[in-house]
């Protein structure tokens, strides 16, 4: 086979329309089971849950409420609340929320504690076996509702950041309502907006890659360019951005399952091992030194690939496509997530160097380059 074979996997379902969370409620109602929903506090606290949580209070069992992103341990606990208790799991919230759920609806299918089945770390391979899952995601970024993979983090034991993966854990159903980011604060809809960003762009230049993939994700970082700039509007340009998004958001999600990412998410993965940062705000910071090293690259598929995006994109522009990027992204930006911000220490960098990957990517960076990447993003105690 000359060409890298894609296999596209994505929701048995999806619903996509401003205001398509009111299908919801029907839709559990026409097929009646035990019914646990994953949540954040926000999203008890909001608008959505005002209007239909009396409704959905008749068809679950219960809620969890997720804050962050799930440790194995916390998944263990609610897989021995609820287990022979609950058939079908409801996702409401970001990504965190949503690949909280995912973990816990194939754990409840696994005998053995969630650590030994994670990517990196576990000795035991997942089995094709999960709950049915409804994934309605409040943000657009991570495209949860739409990867084979659910992300379980754990700071404080074994410090690793990986994932469950079976083509089975894709979410049964996707609800893709726009609407629910009205509200968002700046801060979240740029740093989840840069993250779909992020996994458009890498797999687009992922060496996994093929025709299939690549006018995939030129699609979704052609409606990211629509959205970038106006996703914070409250008028019908916002709405036309945020509904832009959310689809950009979905088709990073069904990208990086099929062609896989880059040095960005393999420098962002091991950093999300040891440090509680926004995982998307991680991705952005990483994004513009990986555009100045891009600019420099001479590897011929990198250029060919960065001087069609750049056609279809920025046609105008005479700069170098990555450079070109970069200003393009940084001008239009609604907040400069990428200025100020944490700090990390020559300890924790080296860490991280240590570990850190290229994944899918073109060229293998070395040590150096990723140390430069990583001190371009943060200030270095």
């Amino acid at each position: 086979m000359s060409e890298n074979l894609i296999e596209l996997y994505s929701n048995q379902q999806t619903l996509f329309a401003r205001g398509s969370i009111d299908r919801l409620v029907p839709l559990l109602a026409a097929n009646p089971q035990p019914t646990l929903l994953f949540c954040g506090r926000s999203f008890l606290n909001g608008p959505t849950w005002a209007r239909l949580g009396a409704a959905l209070n008749e068809n679950i069992l219960g809620y969890e409420i997720v804050s962050h992103e799930a440790s194995p341990d916390e998944i263990d606990g609610w897989v021995n609340r609820w287990r022979g208790h609950v058939d079908r799991v409801v996702a409401i919230g970001g990504g965190s929320v949503l690949d909280a759920a995912k973990a816990f609806s194939a754990m409840m299918q696994h005998p053995l504690p969630t650590a030994r089945y994670l990517e990196k770390v576990g000795d035991t391979p997942v089995q094709p076996a999960t709950l049915p899952l409804i994934a309605v995601p409040t943000t657009a970024g991570t495209g949860s509702e739409a990867t084979q993979n659910a992300v379980v983090t754990d700071q404080q034991h074994i410090q690793v950041k990986a994932s469950l993966r079976h083509p089975v854990f894709v979410p049964q159903v996707a609800i893709l309502d726009p609407d629910l980011l009205k509200g968002t604060p700046d801060p979240v809809l740029a740093t989840c907006a840069i993250d779909a960003f992020t996994h458009l762009f890498e797999a687009y230049l992922s060496r996994k890659g093929n025709l299939f993939s690549q006018q995939m994700a030129l699609s979704g970082l052609r409606l990211f360019f629509q959205a970038w700039p106006a996703l914070n509007r409250t008028d019908q340009a916002g709405d036309n951005a945020r509904e832009a998004m959310m689809m950009a958001s979905w088709l990073g999600g069904v990208c990086l399952s099929s062609a896989g990412l880059g040095v960005i998410h393999g420098i962002a993965g091991e950093l999300g091992a040891i440090k509680p940062f926004h995982h998307g705000e991680v991705c952005g910071r990483l994004l513009f030194p990986f555009l100045d090293v891009l600019a420099e690259s001479e590897h011929p598929e990198q250029q060919r690939l960065m001087a069609q995006l750049a056609q279809q994109l920025l046609p105008d522009d005479p700069a170098p496509p990555a450079l070109a990027l970069k200003a393009w992204l940084q001008q239009h930006a609604i907040m400069p997530f990428w200025q100020g911000g944490p700090t990390l220490t020559a300890t924790e960098v080296e860490w991280i160097v240590a570990r850190a990957n290229s994944k899918n990517g073109w060229v293998s960076y070395t040590k150096e380059t990723l140390t430069d990447m990583i001190a371009a993003a943060w200030q270095i105690a």
